[in-house]
């Protein structure tokens, strides 16, 4: 018999991204506006675009028997995911059983390790791969070896939902630890697409980002009157769920509260957003959550920083939030770590842990004169510190129509993790 009743805890985060390889340094990022956006060439292509980038190669992290199996998409999911069970205090899974789970989202998975693979194909004529060219390849890879490694026995489970695959996957797992199905879940994404063909499809879109000519930094700007189109990055990035009642037994330290996910469909258009989908979802997470409208303290915004996309989610979050909209403080992070497509929602959720926890309002950096279509409550440039946020929620809409929107809310109790201690600097 299943037990509705369990809140369900962050115990631990751990990131890889393009604004800190640590939770630590993401935080620090946040507070200082810090940007991971840069120019990425390659020579297959014409012209140079900006990205959100690591900038480190991982594979000495690894062994020469796992690296045959690991495009980087795995290794730094790998990463990601031991940083989160550590932060955590969890040794691993093997005594729990069926009762611990991975939930995982990507969009592309080993795409590196594809676009090698056809290279060679079409190149170099070679017409047989390497062994376990198929395996590093896979969509769950990353979910496989993480379960392998750290013995989750439970349910390991991919999403593929476009730019909400993680947020599915931390729904999904919220609901099956809420439930009473599980103990504790690893949920999160990781995405490392940056390759000649899959930024020549985007480009194909005319949804990327034209490098901002001033400073390279800059080119992603949610909600801006004069921004360009979107950011591709890459990251990797997990939390650790945990029921009440198994964090307590353990005095395990905790984050904050994930309270609530709301998950609908546009129902319209593979390509287009629509107001109306997204508008269900926020609504469906508050439901679910139990929370009016007007208690919601911050939101952090799909805001990709494309034409069609970001009047559609304003429109949804006016609707939603009626006049609470005008005081309800809303920022998009994209303009400094770029879109993580699969790992985005992941991302945004840390980002909102982390407001929650420190008591900040992060900022829609380089904003300076918003699209009137896109009228809201912006934190414009700067963030807002000594700010209390009892909820934050996040939105993440993705091709195809699926829109998922989460709540992570305070916890008061002793044995909740104080904040890193860090200073805004200039």
């Amino acid at each position: 018999m299943t037990n509705r009743s369990s809140d369900v805890l962050v115990t631990g985060i751990g990131v890889l991204s393009p604004i800190g390889l640590s939770i630590a340094e993401l935080e620090r990022s946040l507070l200082n506006n810090r940007s991971g956006i840069g120019l990425w060439q390659s020579e297959a292509l014409s012209k140079p675009v900006p990205a959100g980038q690591i900038g480190t190669d991982f594979s000495d992290r690894f062994s020469k028997l796992e690296l045959p199996y690991l495009d980087r998409c795995s290794q730094i999911a790998m990463l990601a995911a031991d940083q989160a069970i550590d932060d955590a205090g969890l040794a691993g899974f093997a005594e729990c059983g069926q009762r611990a789970g991975l939930f995982y989202g990507s969009v592309a998975g080993g795409v590196k390790t594809e676009h090698d693979w056809v290279k060679q194909f079409e190149r170099d004529r070679t017409r047989s791969s390497r062994p376990f060219t198929i395996m590093a390849s896979m969509l769950n890879a990353a979910p496989a070896l993480i379960s392998i490694r750290h013995k989750i026995q439970g349910p390991v489970v991919t999403n593929s939902s476009a730019c909400s695959s993680s947020g599915v996957s931390i729904g999904e797992g919220f609901r099956a630890i809420r439930d009473g199905y599980l103990d504790m879940a690893l949920v999160g994404g990781a995405e490392a697409a940056l390759t000649p063909t899959f930024i020549a499809l985007w480009g194909g879109l005319r949804a990327l980002a034209e490098p901002c000519v001033d400073d390279v930094a800059r080119s992603c700007r949610p909600f801006s009157v004069d921004r360009t189109g979107l950011v591709i990055s890459e990251g990797a990035v997990f939390l650790m769920l945990e029921s009440r009642q198994h964090a307590d037994r353990r005095s395990a330290r905790r984050y904050g509260r994930i309270s609530g996910y709301g998950i609908a469909s546009d129902a319209f258009h593979i390509g287009s957003p629509d107001t109306a989908g997204q508008a269900a979802a926020l609504r469906a997470a508050l439901d679910d959550a139990g929370l009016e409208a007007t208690q919601i303290d911050y939101y952090n915004a799909h805001a990709t920083a494309t034409r069609g996309g970001d009047p559609v989610e304003a429109a949804a979050v006016r609707q939603t939030f009626a006049e609470h909209a005008s005081r309800m403080p809303v920022s998009s992070t994209k303009a400094i770590h770029g879109h993580l497509l699969g790992a985005a929602s992941a991302m945004e959720l840390a980002v909102c842990t982390l407001a929650v926890r420190g008591g900040f309002l992060p900022a829609t950096a380089h904003l300076v004169e918003a699209d009137p279509e896109c009228e809201l409550n912006h934190v414009r440039q700067q963030p807002i510190l000594d700010r209390q946020v009892e909820h934050a929620m996040s939105l993440s809409a993705g091709f195809g129509g699926t829109n998922v929107a989460l709540i992570v809310s305070k916890e008061h109790d002793s044995l909740t993790k104080s904040p890193t201690p860090v200073e805004k600097t200039s």
